[in-house]
């Protein structure tokens, strides 16, 4: 599998770089404002873009995320209209695109059907956070007939024995969750997940990612010291709720010059 994805984390480790992702929920607080979220992302210094698909009940989710899917879904959302933006920001970027949702919509859909129509839309991979490893074998086998990732969970709860088993056939990247909770800004000792990653790289070369409570270019940095990349949510969603499109994009410009300052390989 060599997908948009692989080629942004192969360049970024080429470079020596961190990579930033930067999660967006589609529709909230429009479509329109999504789309172009996702432009002024990428030209501040996104590397990947992770595509909210709102759910009623969005359990791995706070308070923030949470009210951009109600926002999202008393717009209208729906898969259908998600496979549009998908395409729209296809016309003009080639971003790294990863779904993010809950499996009751895919299954809904038809999750073949699901992976089939956006991997023709434009997408890479999903993330699907209500559905455990062990019952995931029929998900995957789908997603890797069609070269699309579906993203496994690391935490800080995991054994070295269950690391093994999920990190064995992970693709694209694995998410690693900080601190046993929901999304959101908080203050977390990112040395904790920093811990599982070094035990994770014993078992896999695929691109660790850490996500949950990163809110500042300072909090980047230090969930980036052992990881390959951060991933950045609440933050930026709740700038776009508020308004405030330039201080969401500022935030990211901040975290790829932090990020670059501490990590970056010097010429």
């Amino acid at each position: 599998m060599s997908t948009r994805l692989d080629k942004k984390m192969a360049a970024l480790k080429a470079a020596g770089k961190k990579g930033i992702f930067i999660y967006i929920t589609a529709g909230a607080p429009d479509v329109e404002t999504t789309i172009e979220a996702v432009k002024q992302a990428e030209a501040a210094g996104a590397d990947v873009i992770e595509l909210g698909l709102p759910f009623s009940d969005p359990m791995a989710d706070g308070p923030v995320i949470q009210t951009a899917s109600v926002v999202a879904l008393r717009n209208g959302m729906t898969l259908k209209k998600e496979l549009e933006i998908v395409r729209k920001i296809r016309t003009f970027s080639d971003i790294p695109l990863i779904g993010m949702g809950y499996i009751n919509n895919m299954y809904h859909y038809g999750f073949e059907k699901f992976v089939t129509d956006f991997k023709a839309a434009g997408m890479d991979g999903v993330i699907v956070p209500d559905v455990p490893h062990e019952e995931s074998g029929e998900m995957r086998r789908i997603c890797a007939a069609h070269d699309f990732h579906l993203t496994e969970f690391i935490t800080p709860g995991t054994t070295e024995a269950r690391m093994a088993e999920t990190c064995k056939g992970a693709t694209g990247f694995i998410y690693c969750v900080s601190n046993n909770g929901v999304t959101g800004v908080k203050k977390i000792d990112y040395s904790t997940i920093g811990k599982v990653c070094e035990k994770a790289r014993r078992f896999t070369d695929t691109p660790l990612a850490v996500g949950f409570g990163i809110g500042s270019p300072e909090a980047a940095v230090e969930a980036a010291a052992k990881s390959d990349a951060v991933i950045v949510g609440s933050a930026v969603v709740k700038r776009l709720l508020d308004g405030k499109m330039e201080e969401a994009v500022q935030l990211i410009r901040d975290m790829r010059a932090a990020l670059d300052k501490a990590y970056a390989r010097k010429a």
